[in-house]
């Protein structure tokens, strides 16, 4: 059988890629590491730190406060022109898409994203999965969502519908949910695929079924870090790894693999 296609090409996505020309996304997350440690010597106190990175991937035509205070302007410029000069080799794609984008999808958050959102939402997904990797790791139910276009796109997908998601049945050892799944599994996370469904509803009866929960999120930047908001909100504490590439059809008009950086995952866990 012939490898897995993630095994032998970077993916490209339709406005970022984290794996450029190498086999995986190991110097990415090398980076975002160092970009924060930075940052975190400016401003220590990471749920500080988050705010104020949320604070500046805002919408301009929100007003934006921090605390009922204005941000720390000279530490949000800093931030912003690190990630520019640091983080633009991995976003190229984003201009073309935004121009390309037709009307009726201009006012969709997840595909409207801009550029410096996404270098923004990059560090935040770090900050969050520092600040809550401990108390997910303590909650008594663990549950991970992953993203359906991780799946091998050989066979038919053999997926099941389960107690909350879809449920991977490990059709073939290459597919990537598959792959996943088992590793998750080792760490008590209950694996569902993520395809369409309203996940405040999902996360509400999870909630309800279980003492404490702790979500797990496998899905493009803007998606993951939407998700990982919503956690937040509703007390549910929050890790997630971004996809190497956004290539599922809501970007690409049709579904194609990706993929994602297990030892990064396994570091999360």
């Amino acid at each position: 059988m012939n490898p897995h296609p993630a095994e032998k090409t970077p993916f490209r996505g339709k406005t970022y890629s984290l794996c450029l020309d190498e086999q995986n996304s190991a110097r990415y997350y090398e980076l975002i590491r160092e970009l924060t440690d930075k940052f975190l010597t400016r401003c220590p106190d990471e749920k500080k730190l988050l705010a104020h990175v949320r604070n500046a991937s805002a919408q301009k035509s929100f007003i934006r406060k921090l605390s009922g205070r204005v941000a720390d302007k000279e530490l949000v410029s800093f931030i912003r022109q690190s990630l520019r000069e640091s983080l633009s080799e991995y976003t190229s794609g984003v201009g073309q898409h935004l121009k390309s984008l037709p009307l009726s999808q201009r006012f969709d958050p997840v595909l409207k994203t801009k550029e410096e959102q996404y270098h923004l939402y990059m560090i935040e997904i770090e900050l969050v999965n520092r600040i809550y990797k401990e108390a997910f790791r303590k909650s008594s139910y663990k549950f991970a969502l992953i993203a359906h276009c991780l799946r091998d796109f050989r066979p038919e997908c053999k997926a099941y519908s389960g107690d909350y998601e879809t449920v991977c049945r490990g059709c073939t050892k290459d597919c990537l949910v598959h792959l996943g799944g088992t590793l998750l599994k080792k760490y008590d996370i209950h694996p569902y695929i993520s395809i369409t469904m309203d996940f405040e509803k999902l996360f509400k009866k999870i909630k309800a079924d279980h003492k404490s929960v702790g979500a797990l999120g496998i899905g493009c930047v803007p998606e993951l870090v939407m998700g990982m908001r919503l956690c937040i909100e509703m007390d549910i504490p929050p890790v997630g790894i971004p996809l190497d590439a956004n290539r599922c059809a809501r970007w690409m008009k049709e579904a194609h693999e990706t993929s994602f950086n297990m030892e990064e995952l396994e570091k999360l866990m």
